[in-house]
């Protein structure tokens, strides 16, 4: 039977012939798709996982000594004020940073080409060095990640207490959300909470994290008090950025968890996707609620 229709096909074809032409231009551009495909997951999977040595450095990244992953953490701070406020106040055996110049693109709006030729995005993921995750039926040839590449213990996101700073942390944020999802699930992705008061009282200086903690600070202390509202991460000492921020005893590192997954993503596509109309209804109904983390002086 296989081959009666073999050879009914064969003298279709001969009869045919336009459409024949046509049917192997088409099987020629899929062979060609699959391959330009392939190439490009390989092409991907050597720039994202790649060792980071002299041929493709990334720029002003700041490793740190150590080799032991188990230790290593990776701060992704906000520009170069950050930068080197970080750098001082970092312990340089086991704390690595690189910084990020400006809001880097929205993940969840661009194609997956429009990423990967971002140069701060590729910058981020040749460092973390476990490739990507993508979830998209036209570019599974793509999917390179493993988490056991993973350069870090810890990938702790750490911008400014203000409304740029958690605009880009949630960027940031959903750059891994997208790209590098495992990430969260496995524990990896911490933010570090930035302090929004230094008080000082006497000898003693004491950090507020809050208007509630800055109000309960200044019930308990007598005396002079000085307050200083924090102007940034490139605004603090090295002592401060060490105690506040790096110091694994006294820093504060919220752990970004996998729960509420499903509502993480709806909130994400409300907020930063193509829904217009949602966002502003959600704005009007529910924008009250975070007065008090807008900067409107």
């Amino acid at each position: 039977m296989a081959e009666f229709f073999r050879q009914q096909l064969e003298i279709y074809f001969i009869e045919n012939k336009m459409d024949a032409d046509k049917i192997a231009a088409q099987v020629l551009a899929n062979k060609r798709s699959r391959e330009t495909a392939e190439n490009t997951r390989i092409n991907i999977r050597k720039k994202l996982t790649g060792n980071l040595d002299m041929n493709n450095r990334v720029e002003k990244f700041v490793n740190c000594r150590t080799k032991d992953v188990t230790r290593r953490e990776i701060y992704i701070v906000e520009g170069d004020s950050a930068l080197g406020a970080c750098k001082l106040g970092r312990d340089a055996e086991f704390q690595a940073i690189i910084p990020i110049r400006g809001k880097i693109l929205n993940c969840l709006k661009a194609d997956y080409n429009k990423i990967f030729n971002n140069d701060i995005i590729t910058d981020l993921l040749k460092v973390l060095g476990c490739g990507v995750e993508i979830k998209s039926k036209h570019q599974t040839g793509m999917n390179s990640f493993d988490l056991e590449q993973l350069r870090w213990s810890k990938v702790i996101l750490c911008t400014d207490a203000d409304v740029d700073g958690f605009q880009i942390r949630t960027l940031l944020l959903t750059m891994l959300y997208r790209l590098t999802p495992t990430l969260i699930h496995a524990k990896k992705v911490f933010i570090a909470e930035s302090p929004l008061y230094e008080i000082i009282n006497g000898k003693n200086t004491y950090f507020a994290y809050s208007e509630t903690e800055k109000g309960q600070i200044l019930g308990k202390l007598k005396g002079k008090v000085k307050v200083n509202r924090s102007k940034g991460l490139g605004e603090n000492q090295p002592e401060m950025m060490w105690e506040t921020t790096m110091n694994p005893e006294t820093r504060r590192l919220i752990l970004v968890t996998p729960d509420e997954a499903e509502r993480t993503q709806k909130m994400f596509e409300l907020l930063l996707g193509e829904n217009l109309s949602g966002r502003k209804e959600f704005i009007a109904e529910e924008g009250y609620k975070y007065l008090d983390m807008t900067d409107i002086s």
